[in-house]
């Protein structure tokens, strides 16, 4: 009795990884129905049993995920991997958010320089009156 209760517990904590691994490998892959989504999301019956039966049977998340590579090509991977052309993917938003980060630096900077009103007119009535409200309203 001492020996089945371990058992049982490390019977449930397989199924409990295996359940991970699956649901990992899923989310890995896109569905070759209609490429729309991964085959978690899309919940695709046929690649989540065969996906099931592998593991099932023992192999791993690389060998699985190779199998489909070579079985449907790259695009079947929902991340690109990270080389050649497909670095760009990868890098690309990096980059945008740096510029975007500077051309806001750069209007902030700008447009919080120190603005004197200059007034053309000395023929208005109180126009340096004027002139000190103004400057005190900037500051």
């Amino acid at each position: 009795m001492k020996i089945v209760i371990p058992l049982i517990m490390l019977a449930f904590l397989q199924a409990s990884d295996n359940k991970v691994l699956i649901k990992d490998i899923e989310q890995s892959l896109m569905a070759p129905c209609c490429w729309s989504g991964t085959v978690y999301d899309h919940g695709h019956s046929e690649l989540e049993a065969e996906i099931e039966a592998f593991v099932k049977a023992g192999k791993t998340k690389a060998e699985i995920i190779e199998y489909y590579e070579q079985k449907y090509g790259e695009r079947i991977l929902a991340l690109p991997v990270a080389e050649g052309f497909n670095l760009l993917a990868w890098l690309a938003p990096v980059f945008i958010g740096i510029i975007a980060l500077g051309v806001i630096f750069l209007y902030v900077k700008s447009s919080s320089g120190n603005k004197e009103v200059i007034s053309l007119d000395k023929d208005i009535l109180h126009s340096e009156q004027i002139e000190r409200e103004l400057k005190d309203l900037d500051n």
